[in-house]
């Protein structure tokens, strides 16, 4: 009988310990010892993963003049700023006749001043990319140093708009390369050319600006003014001159198109 026990005793030993290698091997396949299953594996793997900045839309490269108002319309552009003295005086004048805008920003100065980027923004203004160290002779630089230039300046506005998207590179002087517009337009920034230079930069009179704007009016509709670089009371002046003389003649205001 002792030696029927341990036979049967061994068998019920084998069979027992095969149903338990069998239930560890199932445990193990539907994930129930502790681990995660395959699908929340996966489900952590994902979970884990960086998610992605939205890609950016690119923008047709090549340089606009054209306004996106239909019939008889200007573009106005203000370059330079923002500056702490002469960009809210612009504004003033702006909102006074109805107009908008592009502002055309220097990096470090939209970073040291962005309460006057976030007011030009909620004015309902645009925003253009105009280089941090406005070198008018870029397009004789190697592409790394126009990178730089245009990329560091997107990052310095956009940083100090708290949102809002720069929609336009200018090039300083209009030194643009092909290099520079592909690289601004792969980043939803449209190069922006001017038609009718103010010459608010220059030494003359507010009388001197209104005649060069007036007379270079049929050249097309994009019109360039300052708002940084020195003193601007004469581009103030002109402004409040030409904007309400522009309506009078019929024209509208637009923003350059994308």
């Amino acid at each position: 009988m002792a030696r029927r026990f341990g036979i049967e005793g061994g068998i019920i030993g084998v069979v027992a310990a095969a149903v338990v290698s069998l239930g560890i091997v199932g445990a193990i396949a539907s994930g129930q010892l502790g681990g995660p299953s395959q699908a929340e594996a996966d489900t952590l793997s994902n979970s884990q993963q960086p998610k992605k900045a939205p890609r950016i839309a690119p923008v047709d490269p090549s340089i606009v003049h054209a306004s996106d108002r239909p019939g008889r319309s200007l573009n106005i552009t203000i370059d330079d700023g923002p500056d702490p003295v002469w960009t809210p005086k612009v504004l003033e004048v702006l909102k006074k006749h109805d107009v908008k805008a592009v502002f055309c920003m220097i990096g470090p100065q939209a970073r040291a001043h962005p309460e006057l980027v976030q007011q030009v923004v909620a004015a309902g203004h645009k925003l253009c990319d105009h280089t941090v160290s406005h070198n008018t002779g870029m397009d004789h630089q190697p592409d790394s140093y126009q990178s730089r230039q245009i990329l560091d300046a997107q990052k310095m506005i956009e940083d100090a708009a708290g949102g809002a998207k720069v929609e336009y590179y200018r090039a300083p002087g209009g030194a643009f390369t092909p290099y520079s517009r592909r690289l601004a337009a792969d980043h939803g920034m449209r190069p922006l050319g001017w038609n009718v230079d103010s010459k608010d930069f220059e030494s003359g009179s507010v009388e001197a600006i209104d005649a060069t704007v007036r007379g270079e009016l049929t050249n097309g509709p994009t019109v360039l003014f300052h708002d940084g670089g020195g003193d601007r009371s004469r581009t103030v002046a002109s402004l409040d001159r030409l904007l309400p003389w522009m309506k009078q003649q019929g024209y509208g205001f637009g923003f350059p198109k994308r």
